[in-house]
């Protein structure tokens, strides 16, 4: 007697080694990760010749601030696992509520990003403070726009995957998904060199 021959969940990928998503998104997801590299090295000799002023600026951070967000992003991209899971099941509908969590979760961020920099303003602390400011309020501010894209992104598939008969819908939350990942990457490597490293005041 034959085995069943189980249905192929619409766009499972059957060869080994096969990377999810788009090999474009992957190529751009490293390219950005090396220029981060670049800038991390950049702050680590700036804060190798002057750790005392790194350390007191670090020091009028508020690390709960750093936390908040590191968990916002961390839930939000857990959602997004759930979506991608749901998806290779074929269960749309599901993917596609838990995109939606992922979008409401990850808008938190900004909420408190907005807050965290409203607070340094008002206090008198912009990107001309001095250095660790500087580099504060550019890789933040850099990262806030990866982050303004990856919101975009996820908006984006939730148009995709409601179009049922899209083939390569898939693909698009796969895709989508890893960009969403590396900001929050980038964020859980912000968040320790920029309120934890070096201790604080």
């Amino acid at each position: 007697m034959p085995l069943p021959v189980e249905k192929p969940v619409e766009g499972i990928r059957r060869a080994v080694g096969d990377l999810p998503g788009d090999e474009g998104v992957w190529f751009f997801v490293i390219a950005d990760m090396a220029m981060f590299a670049v800038f991390f090295l950049l702050f680590m000799a700036g804060q190798a010749q002057d750790p005392d002023t790194y350390r007191q600026s670090r020091g009028l951070l508020d690390p709960m601030m750093g936390l908040l967000n590191t968990l916002i992003l961390l839930v939000s991209g857990w959602w997004v696992v759930r979506a991608v899971e749901a998806a290779r099941q074929d269960r749309w509908l599901l993917a596609r509520r838990r995109v939606i969590l992922a979008l409401i979760v990850g808008l938190g961020f900004a909420v408190v990003k907005v807050l965290e920099y409203s607070a340094k303003i008002e206090a008198g602390i912009g990107l001309n403070t001095n250095e660790f400011f500087t580099y504060y309020f550019a890789f933040t501010g850099i990262h806030f726009l990866h982050f303004v894209v990856g919101i975009g992104v996820l908006l984006i598939i939730l148009a995709r995957i409601a179009r049922a008969e899209d083939a390569s819908r898939l693909r698009w939350l796969e895709a989508g998904a890893t960009y969403w990942h590396m900001v929050d990457l980038l964020w859980l490597l912000l968040f320790p060199m920029l309120y934890l490293a070096g201790g604080v005041s």
